[in-house]
């Protein structure tokens, strides 16, 4: 039987973490070169790196692109080969990682939960290549197949903490694109740091979007909820329209509509990303977002080819963590002088009583 670490599975997946290879200690900026290395050019290798996207593609300026850098970074550092194939819808997901194996590729990476069926049909019927995938993991997973996973409720608990303290109406947002678990993981963490901050600091703010007591939620309807940008519009429209002022949308490019709705306010709603830094990714939303919810998925991906490329490949779990910088909250940017001297001061000692275990995000 498979299942997602990310979700219901997380305690086993963070028991598992102690055993995977953290990345380097830079992994909190994703755009600086993976592994630390140099960015000169590599010798020439025969070795070919691939990767198969979901419906969002390579430019859904989240995980996908995040993870796309991971592919980019191997070639320009390693000198590896690449292919890659862009899947349209999730019909194309078998056959797309099908014609990479047929390539030659020596690794198959694969991003996001919704192939992990078709991965791990694909690792088993082709022992010889590697596969990594990125938001899924196994629970037996085959001996050349290993999950890439990341804590994202614990920089979600901190982004939760953040709204609550920005929040002038007393209400705050997120949504998601499907009710999965690396989605529901990032509104679970954000619910949860809400929560703490009206236990340590008095107040009442509410979440909408997300119930802890039913853990569900809203999300955009239609078949193709990540790709449906105007779905997410609606949705955050809504949200907005019942009083948030702060909103995180977690629904891959569909979350656009998020900021979208909190640009169109005119200050009065303030906008959170999640994946990659949406300062750097979402340019022309800089000025209303107040801070992402990252995932160092590039390095993960990085390391991942590396290994297969040295012969080192192994199907143990990898989790992003706040301890290991494979999951982080990322600068205010345009925010930094919104956000107090003593919240900053309160999210730094959060951090450390994540990573002690004297804060539990509850999954």
């Amino acid at each position: 039987m498979k299942k997602s670490l990310i979700g219901s599975g997380l305690a086993a997946a963070l028991l598992l973490a102690g055993c995977a290879t953290p990345p380097p200690a830079n992994t909190a900026a994703p755009s600086a070169p993976a592994g630390g290395a140099s960015t000169a050019a590599a010798p020439a290798s025969d070795f070919t790196a691939c990767m198969v996207s979901d419906a969002g593609g390579f430019d859904d300026k989240s995980f996908n692109q995040t993870s796309h850098k991971g592919l980019t970074d191997a070639v320009a550092q390693l000198g590896v080969k690449q292919n890659e194939a862009q899947s349209k819808t999730t019909s194309d997901f078998a056959t797309n990682i099908d014609q990479m194996v047929s390539a030659g590729c020596n690794i198959v990476v694969t991003v996001g939960f919704m192939l992990g069926d078709a991965t791990e049909a694909a690792a088993k019927a082709n022992p010889d290549v590697d596969f990594a995938i990125v938001d899924y993991a196994y629970d037996a997973p085959a001996e050349n197949l290993k999950g890439l996973v990341f804590n994202t409720g614990e920089p979600a608990f901190m982004a939760g903490y953040v709204a609550a303290s920005l929040s002038q109406t007393g209400k705050v947002a997120t949504f998601g694109g499907a009710k999965i678990p690396s989605v529901t993981a990032f509104m679970e963490g954000y619910a949860q740091g809400v929560k703490y901050h009206n236990e340590k600091k008095g107040t009442n703010v509410e979440v909408l979007g997300w119930s802890s007591e039913t853990q569900d939620g809203q999300f955009i309807p239609g078949a193709s909820p990540f790709e449906d940008l105007a779905g997410g519009k609606r949705v955050a429209d809504t949200l907005v329209s019942q009083g948030a002022d702060v909103i995180l949308p977690v629904a891959g490019p569909a979350g656009e509509g998020g900021l979208q709705a909190a640009q169109a306010s005119g200050g009065k709603v303030v906008g959170m990303w999640v994946d990659t830094d949406g300062y750097v990714s979402m340019p022309s939303y800089s000025s209303i977002i107040a801070t992402s919810v990252g995932k160092a998925m590039d390095v993960a991906v990085f390391e991942a080819i590396k290994a297969s490329k040295e012969g080192t490949f192994n199907n143990e779990v990898y989790v992003g963590t706040l301890e290991n910088e494979g999951a982080y909250l990322a600068p205010f940017h345009d925010f930094d002088s919104k956000v107090s001297a003593e919240t900053k001061a309160e999210l730094e000692q959060i951090k450390a009583d994540i990573i002690s275990g004297a804060i539990k995000i509850e999954a």
